[in-house]
């Protein structure tokens, strides 16, 4: 007879920096043979399931429950893309009410999954994995120094709250951070308060797991992975990037010829342009626009500049009029993009050497991938220690700007780019050996594919568990 299929259940956290690296893994997951997925998601958030259901139409199903109401949330609100950062506190409490749903579908299932596969910021549905007996992985969209950093944060909230510089001494590279360069999850956590005493206990459940899962790669954060081994107390800590690479949205780098900015960069010649975002999230005051567009227009370097205008009032306020200024006076050779631009396609024209960002992890691991140096200019979350190993441990960024408040200094801007714009520098040379180690990292023998490949056996065992408890 035919065995059955290892079923697996797929959480993603509602938040596009989350969920995308998760729903590529599950696509990568739903290729190999015997497997079989059930993908958690709320009716709202179920049309970012699309391009997984149709290209597995008989091993991936939706499994959509209603969204949990909070007190914090407007009624509709099911995706942090809704509220922006402050939503993820009030999103993450209310998901933990999927708990007894979760629960009983899978005690319904004729046929219940393995093993849990859900994000980071789903800690504790580690609990409800050993309620129903089975294996938990939380998968991180983020790199594996913030999980090591994190979990040294949460076992020591008390003091590590206390100090105005925390140290990491088990850390490699010792490295140590200011308070207000901790993981924002870390920073914002209030003693006594419901919803974080929830998070806290989410976090601490993460180095309880099973195993963990990494958007990243060996030549990128082995030492960390190896850390986090070492912490664990087993090897199922599994370095599987850059998801971007094995997704359903591994478009080429041309995604659309009629791309007004794509046709822009065609007429550059290559490797002069520097390329401008701080994320969507992210609305700048005006001043920081004034500072920063002052340091573009006197560095002389080409470039592409993408600009959350925010809400209609922040137009209102100038920030619109401004743009159009600074666009007139820089014709011909900056391109502003007001709103949304398809970032993988520009990092990975031909034309584009550097990168303005604020090191948010998708934008560093999309950077990597396309070769290009990255100027940074950390804001909050995990973007401070991302840009302590690019800069520092890796050597292929240099460092700009720090901070959400902080207005840049032109002068300082405009030398960064300028340095950035030059020949030779090591940097560059750093950056396309990443580059290269990351393509190499998802061959055959690269160190992703084997780590791919052992969490696939791991899954299939824990199959072979499950049957022979039932039998």
């Amino acid at each position: 007879m035919e065995e059955k299929p290892v079923h697996l259940l797929v959480f993603p956290y509602p938040a596009h920096g989350h969920s995308r690296a998760l729903l590529d893994l599950a696509h990568h997951l739903a290729l190999r043979p015997g497997l079989t997925l059930t993908i958690i998601t709320t009716p709202k958030n179920l049309p970012d399931l699309s391009l997984l259901l149709s290209a597995h139409p008989s091993t991936v199903r939706p499994l959509v429950l209603s969204f949990p109401p909070h007190p914090a949330l407007p009624p509709g609100v099911e995706n942090v893309r809704d509220l922006g950062n402050r939503g993820n506190l009030p999103i993450m409490s209310a998901l933990q009410s999927l708990r007894g749903p979760i629960s009983d579908w899978f005690h319904s299932h004729p046929d219940p999954p393995a093993a849990i596969i859900s994000d980071f910021f789903l800690g504790w549905t580690h609990h409800l994995a050993v309620d129903l007996g089975i294996p938990r992985f939380a998968f991180y969209s983020v790199g594996a120094i913030l999980a090591a950093v994190s979990d040294h944060c949460w076992l020591n909230i008390a003091s590590v709250l206390k100090l105005e510089e925390v140290a990491f001494p088990d850390l490699p590279n010792t490295p140590s951070f200011r308070e207000e360069h901790l993981p924002s999850v870390v920073r914002l956590y209030r003693e006594s308060d419901p919803d974080w005493e929830n998070v806290k206990d989410a976090m601490m459940a993460n180095t309880s797991s099973y195993g963990r899962i990494f958007n990243s790669f060996e030549a990128l954060e082995g030492p960390y992975l190896a850390h986090l081994k070492r912490k664990m107390g087993h090897d199922r800590v599994y370095g599987v990037g850059p998801l971007s690479l094995v997704g359903l949205n591994n478009a080429p780098a041309r995604a659309d010829p009629d791309d007004v900015v794509l046709r822009w960069l065609d007429g550059c010649p290559d490797q002069s342009v520097l390329y401008v975002c701080f994320g969507s999230q992210k609305v700048m005051r005006r001043d920081q626009v004034e500072a920063l567009a002052c340091g573009l227009e006197n560095s002389g370097a080409r470039f592409v500049w993408v600009v959350n205008m925010g809400s209609a009032q922040k137009v209102d306020d100038g920030l619109g009029p401004l743009m159009d200024e600074f666009e007139t006076r820089v014709v011909g050779r900056g391109k502003i993009v007001r709103g949304w631009a398809s970032q993988v396609a520009i990092l990975g024209h031909r034309a584009v050497l550097g990168f303005l960002t604020h090191c948010g992890w998708n934008s560093v691991i999309e950077a990597i991938v396309a070769g290009v140096i990255l100027l940074s200019w950390p804001m909050e979350a995990d973007q401070y220690l991302n840009a302590r190993l690019l800069v520092e441990d890796m050597g292929v960024a240099f460092r700009v700007c720090e901070g959400a408040d902080t207005v840049p200094d032109p002068e300082k801007v405009s030398q960064a780019i300028a340095g950035l714009m030059r020949e030779d520098t090591r940097e560059r040379a750093r950056a396309k050996e990443l580059t290269d180690k990351a393509l190499a990292a998802l061959k055959p023998e690269g160190s992703s594919s084997r780590d791919l490949d052992a969490l696939v056996k791991e899954v299939f065992v824990l199959g072979q568990v499950k049957k022979m408890t039932k039998a």
